[in-house]
């Protein structure tokens, strides 16, 4: 089969699947140019298209520093995340501590339902002067997220191989030096790819922020969004473009980082 005839068939059978994650975004989009009535009468496409639900949405919340937030929130607690779970998956699968229970104790953790932890992670926050900060919720998310981050940074630290930390260890070099200046710049790949994860977690998170944020100084993108539902009406003209506006970010970082994401995430970033 020439070349030509295989792609065209390999478009044909992606088609559907594109399609399918598709769909959400095009009526997402779809929706923040309804009016009320066209909202209402259930149409995909909206019979009157209107831009009035965009500049509505930024009047009625502050969408923008939602965004802020979000996106400082996440970076952040994206850092720390790899800065916790790095080092400890380095020390579970070369220095053997703790055993082989250990690692699977760590993924446990986050089985439990997010919401059996609100009241405890509620106090402590009020206890150390952290309720209702970026702070607060960088704290709550980098450690929430270290489960996650251990187990996809476990492959990487598995497919590298042994015989290079040996040789540092023969240099002088001790296990901290060896991460750092060793095993880091191998893994990168694999770290980009645990970062963006991570990050994507904690700016889509909302159970949390909405518990310990009561603020448009500290309200994260989701929780905002969540605003334009009242009592009885729901704006979901300026909801869909508000949704639009927030997760712009993330298909930026996708678009930018695709790349790195998936060869990290294919190859375990080792050659």
């Amino acid at each position: 089969m020439r070349p030509s005839g295989r792609h065209l068939w390999l478009g044909l059978a992606a088609a559907p699947i594109v399609g399918f994650f598709a769909l959400p975004f095009l009526y997402l989009i779809a929706v923040s140019l309804k009016t009320k009535d066209d909202v209402l009468n259930g149409r995909f496409w909206p019979t009157t298209p209107t831009l009035a639900n965009w500049p509505a949405a930024f009047e009625a919340a502050n969408i923008l520093g939602f965004i802020l937030n979000s996106v400082i929130v996440s970076l952040l607690s994206g850092l720390v995340t790899i800065a916790l779970a790095l080092p400890s998956a380095y020390a579970v699968l070369r220095l053997k501590i703790g055993g082989k229970w250990l690692s699977d104790v760590t993924l446990s953790s986050y089985m439990a339902p997010p919401i059996v932890a609100l009241i405890p992670l509620f106090f402590l926050l009020k206890t150390i002067g952290l309720l209702d900060t970026r702070a607060g919720l960088v704290l709550i998310y980098s450690f929430a997220n270290v489960p996650v981050a251990f187990w996809l940074l476990m492959p990487f630290l598995r497919r590298m191989p042994i015989e290079i930390e040996q040789a540092a260890a023969m240099d002088g070099a001790g296990p901290f030096r060896t991460l750092l200046q060793i095993v880091v710049p191998i893994i990168a790949p694999g770290i980009v790819a645990t970062f963006i994860i991570v990050t994507v977690l904690s700016y889509n998170e909302f159970l949390f922020a909405s518990a310990f944020t009561f603020s448009d100084a500290t309200r994260t993108l989701p929780v905002g969004i969540s605003l334009f539902q009242g009592d009885r009406l729901v704006n979901f003209g300026q909801m869909a473009a508000a949704s639009l506006a927030g997760i712009a970010p993330v298909y930026l970082v996708a678009l930018f980082m695709q790349r790195y994401l998936v060869s990290g995430l294919a190859h375990g970033g080792v050659k």
